[in-house]
């Protein structure tokens, strides 16, 4: 199974202050907003977790990758005590506003049972969503439930998750390309879509937004 724990970069302004409860008027602008947050990324990046974490803690309400970091390392206990509870609802606010990494990194969770036991009546929405934002993770964990079934939530559908294996490859998953020499191409190649904001593979700090 893939894993969801990577760090985004910055998100920089794609998203609302307002879609994370921060008046505006306390906001700082994008250029500071950047600097303190590539210096997390530094942090993160030589190992330092616990200053990583204190520095997205600070901008846990103008930054949506700062917050999805900063649940990532609740998530994994990196540079704080592990608690799956508040990454939980860290990941919860981030994919409310629509990033579709945070979406995926939720419903990995939920069907994981990292939080309680396994909910993938949680878990589903949030796939569909992240997966159709062309997040790879999101698509080839979508593909294994079509594969398989998971009655009643999700009918078995080989060629659905033929496409979602497809997708998912097409963005470099190995696993999906795997999964795909075994059930098959799709009956038809969809044209591949690029990535969206939030969509890039999710095991490491969140960077600047692309492919």
């Amino acid at each position: 199974m893939p894993q969801t724990n990577k760090i985004f970069r910055h998100l920089a302004a794609l998203f609302c202050l307002a879609l994370v409860g921060l008046s505006p008027a306390l906001a700082r602008d994008s250029a500071d907003i950047a600097k303190i947050f590539d210096s997390g990324v530094s942090a993160y990046d030589a190992g330092n977790y616990e200053q990583a974490f204190k520095i997205w803690w600070d901008l846990r309400y103008e930054d949506l990758a700062a917050m999805r970091n900063l649940a990532m390392m609740l998530r994994k206990g990196q540079g704080v005590a592990k608690d799956p509870k508040k990454a939980e609802e860290l990941f919860q606010r981030a994919a409310e506003a629509g990033l579709p990494t945070a979406q995926a990194d939720l419903a990995d969770m939920f069907l994981k049972g990292e939080a309680g036991p396994p909910d993938l009546a949680s878990a589903l929405p949030l796939l569909e969503a992240a997966a159709a934002a062309n997040h790879p993770t999101a698509q080839f964990q979508l593909g294994e439930l079509y594969e398989t079934g998971a009655p009643p939530l999700v009918p078995q559908n080989l060629e659905v998750a033929r496409q979602l294996y497809a997708a998912a490859a097409g963005h470099g998953m190995k696993e999906a390309a795997d999964r795909l020499r075994v059930v098959g191409p799709p009956a038809v190649q969809q044209q591949q879509q690029p990535l969206q904001p939030g969509a890039s593979d999710a095991s490491a700090p969140v960077r600047p937004l692309g492919p």
